[in-house]
């Protein structure tokens, strides 16, 4: 194998990849990056055998080949040579050369035979959305997902209806929903998705108008991107049936200004915030929310204006609980719905019905 490449368009391609490399050193084959030359491409591929990356650039391809290299180290490495014309080729004894301008470097290659294979699937199955609205019901919903409960809640829900995606996350103690409209029909399909892999999957994802591409084909879930394709193993198990959660009748509606709700929050907040349930009060009446924060170092009431219809209530959250959801959000104006002060609340944009969050309250000592 022998190439030229630019610098900057490699460690871009190897700072992608690099993200599926493993966490913990289980196999050492899979700290490796696999590089392909072949035709006027060069193909970088990781793998944790669990969750993959794979990027595509344009390179001058003098000889045929693939090599396994030290993922950590090749990366170091080629961030430090990002302004060169880079020339890669492999010599005896299962190395690789690095040479740019009058330098070069060289790396001990790992035995590719021993890399697990690239997943085959088929592309019948699937469906297409632009890089950004993927993105959006991402980084709208993944950080309910569960840490530490059951398994199969360390992900999103992620369900097709025709021409409808729909993604749900949860972790016991609040729920996300996010909804985007498919232009193309894409029939019914559900599967739950890691938040490793949604995580690293956002990250790459763009803000513009390109297309990604999904596929699933029993446990695995491909995505397609320009020049880079993203595979991850799903979650096996049945998801919780999210509809039954989510009331429908409310007594109290509260329309409140989310940038002043978000700043009064995270200043009531300050001295819950080392104590384990981050406790803060509401007390919904007339026109006025007071959000008060108790501690043995003091108290803090902060009272933000809002339009109320229905019953006055007092209840009490997990201030981050709610501050994650406020903070998800990217509209004027918010609606919280209230039955009780031991029901959960509901919380969505006064402009669209693309998105809700329900958070559970904390019951009040009296």
């Amino acid at each position: 194998m022998k190439l030229i490449c630019d610098g900057l368009e490699l460690s871009d391609a190897i700072g992608k990849v690099s993200k599926a490399l493993p966490q913990r050193v289980v196999n050492p084959v899979l700290e490796g990056i696999k590089i392909t030359a072949e035709g006027e491409t060069l193909t970088l591929y990781a793998t944790d055998s669990e969750f993959s990356v794979e990027r595509k650039i344009n390179a001058e391809i003098i000889e045929e080949g693939e090599i396994l290299v030290p993922g950590r180290i090749f990366s170091d490495y080629i961030k430090k040579l990002t302004d060169e014309q880079i020339e890669l080729s492999e010599t005896e004894k299962n190395r690789l050369r690095i040479r740019y301008n009058e330098s070069e470097g060289y790396l001990q290659c790992l035995d590719k035979d021993d890399y697990p294979d690239k997943a085959d699937i088929n592309r019948e199955k699937g469906f297409h959305i632009l890089e950004s609205e993927l993105k959006d019901v991402i980084n709208k919903t993944l950080f309910s997902a569960s840490t530490d409960s059951r398994q199969i809640l360390k992900g999103c829900l992620f369900e097709i209806d025709e021409y409808t995606l729909t993604v749900v996350a949860l972790d016991g103690y609040r729920l996300a929903l996010a909804k985007k409209a498919l232009e193309q029909k894409s029939g019914r399909m559900s599967v739950v998705i890691p938040s490793r892999a949604l995580n690293e999957l956002s990250k790459l994802l763009g803000d513009g108008d390109k297309i990604a591409r999904l596929f699933v084909e029993e446990n695995l879930l491909v995505v397609e991107m320009e020049n880079t394709t993203v595979s991850t193993r799903l979650l096996v198990g049945e998801y919780i049936n999210y509809r039954q959660i989510i009331p429908e009748e409310f007594t109290t509606n509260v329309i409140i200004n989310k940038q002043q709700f978000e700043a009064a929050l995270d200043r009531a907040s300050l001295l819950s915030r080392g104590e384990k349930n981050n406790l803060v009060k509401f007390e919904i009446k007339e026109n006025i929310v007071c959000i008060t924060g108790n501690s043995e170092l003091g108290n803090i009431k902060e009272n933000v204006s809002i339009s109320l219809k229905g019953k006055d209530l007092n209840i009490a959250f997990n201030a981050k609980y709610i501050s994650d959801c406020l903070r998800a959000m990217d509209n004027d104006f918010v609606k919280m719905n209230f039955t009780s002060s031991v029901a959960p609340c509901i919380i969505t944009p006064c402009e669209t019905d693309e998105y809700l969050y329900l958070v559970l309250p904390v019951r009040m000592v009296s």
